[in-house]
């Protein structure tokens, strides 16, 4: 697994992997924006005060816990882009490490993109309800790590896999290697928890699971 961080992590930054990359940076700071705009509007909106001091403490309040907050939410905003950079970058790891083995087959766009509209919705409940733990009862932590690691692992292995078998079976292959799948999640959870670095997660998560997909397949990546 520690060779698979490796290679992922190196190639993130390779030449091409650049136009990937200026493209998950800008629509996820796109999505980003858009969500603080509209809830610094709703919280204008609703907490309307008579006071200049106060409307400054509930201001700066609300940044601070919007800051906290958009950790929490930056899991189901770059899992929105998965479906999108997938195959793109799958190709691209394929054809660099293990380009003498049969290629894999793009998903169809229109299930690509429903199995990514659902992923995120999903992954947006389980973020929402770490963030309101982590504020009431100090939980969110581990729950962020231990749901994420879950839910990313599951995704990206299956739509890795998807690459090079049909849905049920890569399904199939995700249960019977369910403990190793759930590490590798959990890894990818550690990398959404670094600041600045979590915004290149579906990047980093993709290539990093292609690897994951072809050992377990009993594959080896070439120097």
């Amino acid at each position: 697994m520690f060779l698979s961080i490796e290679l992922a992590f190196s190639q993130m930054f390779s030449k091409p992997f650049r136009s990937v990359f200026w493209k998950a940076i800008g629509l996820t700071f796109l999505m980003l924006f858009f969500l603080w705009s509209g809830i610094q509007g709703l919280v204008g909106y609703f907490l309307a005060v008579p006071y200049p001091w106060l409307d400054a403490i509930i201001t700066w309040a609300t940044g601070i816990g919007m800051i906290i907050g958009l950790g929490f939410f930056i899991a189901p905003v770059t899992s929105m882009f998965a479906g999108l950079f997938l195959d793109e970058i799958a190709e691209k790891v394929e054809g660099r490490y293990y380009k003498n083995e049969k290629q894999g087959t793009s998903m169809p766009f229109m299930q690509s993109l429903g199995s990514t509209i659902k992923f995120a919705f999903i992954v947006l409940a389980v973020n929402f309800l770490a963030l309101i733990l982590f504020f009431f009862f100090g939980l969110g932590i581990p729950i962020f790590f231990i749901a994420n690691g879950y839910l990313l692992g599951r995704e990206y292995f299956e739509m890795a896999a998807q690459r090079f078998m049909p849905s049920h079976e890569a399904r199939a292959l995700r249960s019977n290697h369910a403990a190793y799948v759930f590490m590798a999640g959990l890894v990818i959870a550690g990398f959404l928890a670094i600041p600045f670095l979590n915004l290149l997660t579906p990047l980093f998560a993709t290539a990093f699971m292609v690897h994951i997909y072809k050992k377990i397949a009993g594959s080896k990546p070439s120097p």
